[in-house]
């Protein structure tokens, strides 16, 4: 195995941070040539791709972004280390790197990881959203404490991993307030041809929701599918169609997004686990988590 080169490795990591070649040269005081082949030489030694240019503009791939979150460790403890040589460390408090599935909406996962946060002992909170075989792969090197997602972890984990089912919720369906008004009578039946905002077709949520469409009958015109439910609820709320979230955070996406209900589907059911690399939970922070999540959001379910 060829040895890391950390001074290649942490002009990547500049170049990165600074936004380009250009900046990252002026930063580290050399010349533009220097660090392009500085880019190069580390490439050709882990043999991956970390960029691929799009519109004259360095852009990194999906392995550069996995070789960013290692560097941006390795050198802020480093940094850490010569401050604390100096006497002027921060405190360090312990982590907890938390993997949340993008198909997670962002109102669960703030509810699910706000125990964790008020704990007595202080911890430090570093949360990554992918999607969830991106995650797995993450927490298998162990370089997550847990993933939080809307399926149990399959047999193509590359390590065994135990799924702690949290709860389960049902589906409400809402909309902007014109669209809810012409929606709510007649419910389910009228999103028969209404326009509709979806999960992406690999979700968990959307799985069951095509499921009920068939046994109702009911086929709704299907206005847009997102992988990313924040983006989902914005359309949304914009007037583009009915879109479903989670029964138990109702109350929250009407306060926030200023939709309305147009009903619900209690007999489509939504779960949400936490993954982890050991059976028994022993980070603090997650049994936090688990216990607040099966106790409080999903009412013991």
């Amino acid at each position: 195995m060829i040895p890391l080169n950390y001074h290649h490795l942490f002009y990547f990591w500049t170049v990165v941070r600074e936004g380009g070649v250009t900046a990252a040269s002026k930063k580290l005081r050399l010349a533009q040539p220097t660090v392009s082949g500085q880019l190069r030489a580390l490439q050709e030694d882990l043999g991956v791709a970390l960029f691929h240019r799009r519109g004259g503009r360095l852009i990194l791939t999906e392995t550069g972004q996995d070789v960013l979150r290692y560097a941006e460790e390795i050198f802020t403890l480093g940094q850490e280390l010569q401050a604390s040589l100096q006497g002027r460390a921060p405190a360090r408090f312990p982590r907890l790197v938390v993997g949340v599935s993008d198909v997670i909406p962002k109102l669960i996962a703030e509810r699910l990881l706000d125990p964790a946060v008020r704990l007595p002992e202080e911890i430090q909170l570093v949360c990554q959203e992918d999607r969830p075989e991106r995650l797995l792969s993450e927490l298998s090197a162990h370089a997550m404490d847990v993933v939080l997602t809307d399926a149990p972890a399959g047999p193509q984990t590359a390590v065994r991993a135990y799924s702690h089912l949290l709860g389960e919720s049902g589906i409400s369906i809402f909309a902007s307030a014109p669209l809810a008004g012409r929606l709510r009578p007649g419910f389910p039946g009228s999103l028969h041809g209404a326009p509709i905002l979806l999960p992406a077709r690999d979700t968990g949520s959307r799985r069951a929701l095509d499921r009920w469409f068939e046994e109702e009958r009911v086929v709704p015109r299907l206005r847009g599918e997102f992988q990313d439910t924040a983006l989902l609820t914005a359309f949304g709320r914009e007037g583009l169609g009915a879109f479903p979230s989670p029964t138990v955070i109702e109350d929250e996406v009407r306060r926030q997004y200023g939709v309305e209900v147009v009903g619900r589907l209690e007999e489509v059911r939504e779960r949400f686990y936490a993954i982890t690399v050991d059976r028994k939970l022993r980070h603090p922070a997650v049994k936090a988590i688990c216990e607040t999540a099966r106790a409080d959001l999903f009412g013991g379910t």
